[in-house]
């Protein structure tokens, strides 16, 4: 299924793809950055200005989940397989304002034009393509009409916090993960739709309740750099993957609105840094 409805430029956009490679070969244990270079490549193919935009972007205006299914072994030193008998799925998010270019020629790159994702050592082939779109506002208006919501998220892909120069949390904190998402709206958003949500507010009214089970942490590969005498260094991040259940105590309406849009807003947008090189992938479901 494929949506290219005309929207307006503020509309945020989620795209999954569903693929499968022909032939059994190695990707890098963090994968995210690869799949990031790939999907670059692609859109270069396509459209060299959006392309560049992607680069250049305070926003991180591309979130990619990097690839998520069952993975084998490999020969290769740091590398997995990917498998011919499994299917992978990638989610990619965009919260630019820019948005509908980028989207355009994802479909053009991926659909329209090719059905696939050149990798170092091999190809996926794009079998499902499908988009969800939605608005701050609408967003908004949907939590508006909740009462007592308890927001349940799946931090999927290592979530990288940067609280304090390059130190990351390792723990889906309340105010670490609704700060970083209440950034990303702010710079994304119309003025008029800004939220004004505050540290003491959330700590004071905001409950996590993360499942130890499926606690663990990361530290994944999120880019190369060369440095002044030519060598390549590689650069990691630290990260968790939970799942977790965020509740509400004592908390005013407008607390509970802005918190439980933020939850619903961190799937198209990712939470933390380094979301379009894989990390910081979630999924929200809000019971009312």
């Amino acid at each position: 299924m494929i949506e290219q409805e005309v929207s307006p430029t503020n509309r945020l956009r989620r795209i999954d793809i569903t693929a499968r490679p022909a032939s059994r070969f190695p990707v890098p244990i963090s994968d995210g950055y690869s799949v990031y270079s790939a999907l670059l490549g692609v859109l270069e193919a396509v459209d060299a200005d959006v392309s560049g935009h992607i680069h250049d972007s305070s926003l991180g205006s591309l979130h990619s989940s990097g690839l998520r299914g069952v993975f084998g072994d490999s020969d290769r030193a740091y590398h997995k397989s990917l498998l011919p008998d499994e299917a992978y799925h990638l989610t990619l998010g965009v919260v630019d304002p820019a948005d509908i270019e980028i989207f355009q020629a994802l479909v053009n790159a991926l659909v329209l034009e090719g059905d696939r994702i050149d990798l170092s050592h091999g190809k996926l082939h794009v079998e499902q393509f499908e988009s969800a779109n939605t608005t701050q506002g609408e967003l908004l208006d949907e939590v508006g009409s909740m009462d007592d919501p308890t927001i349940e998220m799946s931090f999927e892909t290592a979530t990288c916090i940067e609280e304090a120069g390059e130190i990351t949390t390792m723990f889906p904190h309340r105010w670490a993960v609704f700060s970083s998402l209440l950034g990303k709206w702010n710079r994304s958003a119309p003025e008029e739709l800004e939220l004004d949500l505050g540290r003491e507010a959330v700590e004071a009214n905001v409950i996590e309740k993360p499942d130890a089970r499926t606690y663990d942490t990361h530290s994944v590969l999120v880019n190369r750099v060369e440095n002044d005498d030519g060598e390549t260094r590689n650069l990691f991040r630290q990260g968790f993957t939970a799942d977790c259940t965020y509740e509400f105590k004592d908390a005013s309406e407008s607390v509970e609105n802005a918190v439980t849009a933020l939850g619903l807003f961190a799937e198209y947008s990712g939470v933390g840094s380094a979301v379009a090189r894989g990390c910081g992938q979630v999924s929200t479901e809000v019971k009312d």
